[in-house]
């Protein structure tokens, strides 16, 4: 499982481009559909808790991408909220995005809760609470040695666990993010494929799966309202 060359990438993306295409149009159908159901919010993640957070990297890595296998420590705003924005006691796919920034610029992660298995870990699956289940990014990044998952593990008390795996491969751990506090800022529009890490490009079939749902999400926004309150704040703390 090697990109090196480029030319298993290419193949890849050339057998999914239709796949992807047809997907990438039935979500934003989809996507469509939440937003006449309720054109007050927005279609997904109406509502989210915002922290202040910090990822620290462990280092030792060999994915051949900088993020991934240097230490560092970046600041982050974190945003938490259901995906479908179900009302509480019933359970949703819950959401954990990502703002970094590295340096001038800016990029974005997205996780969802998934199972942590070899092929569970890209299965969206619903929880009922946030710091109960891991999150995962659900598709694969591009980088060096091969397509490589992100995942993050709670552990209940505020700190999140990052590991990484190629494909279907073994889990390893490179650094752990910690939510530090209230964000008081204005509320943000996450878009992993328009701002990625530097060094984890999506693929062009990933690429083409969620940009039209993206689009379609974003369409008259003006993202300048301030965050909306979600359920994830519990006893007082930020889980």
């Amino acid at each position: 499982m090697t990109d090196r060359s480029g030319t298993m990438t290419g193949a890849v993306d050339r057998a999914m481009a239709l796949p992807a295409r047809v997907g990438g149009a039935a979500l934003a159908t989809a996507v469509r559909g939440l937003k006449l159901a309720r054109p007050d919010e927005k279609p997904l993640h109406p509502r989210g808790d915002y922290f202040r957070g910090t990822v620290t990297r462990f280092g030792g890595g060999d994915s051949g991408v900088p993020w991934l296998d240097d230490t560092g420590t970046d600041e982050v705003v974190v945003r938490m909220s259901r995906a479908i924005g179900l009302p509480r006691p019933w359970p949703d796919v819950r959401g954990i995005a990502l703002r970094l920034q590295l340096g001038d610029r800016e990029s974005d992660l997205l996780f969802a809760t998934t199972g942590w298995g070899r092929l569970t870990r890209f299965l969206l699956t619903a929880a009922w609470k946030a710091d109960r289940q891991p999150y995962t990014t659900l598709l694969p990044y591009r980088t060096p040695q091969g397509p490589v998952v992100l995942g993050l593990r709670p552990d209940g008390q505020g700190v999140f666990h990052l590991e990484r795996a190629f494909g279907t491969g073994e889990w390893k751990p490179f650094g752990r993010l910690v939510l530090d506090g209230r964000y008081a800022g204005p509320a943000l529009s996450f878009d992993p494929i328009a701002a990625p890490v530097p060094g984890l490009p999506p693929y062009a079939w990933v690429a083409a799966l969620r940009r039209p749902s993206y689009r379609t999400a974003q369409k008259g926004r003006s993202g300048a309202a301030q965050p909306t309150p979600g359920d994830h704040t519990e006893r007082g703390g930020p889980v």
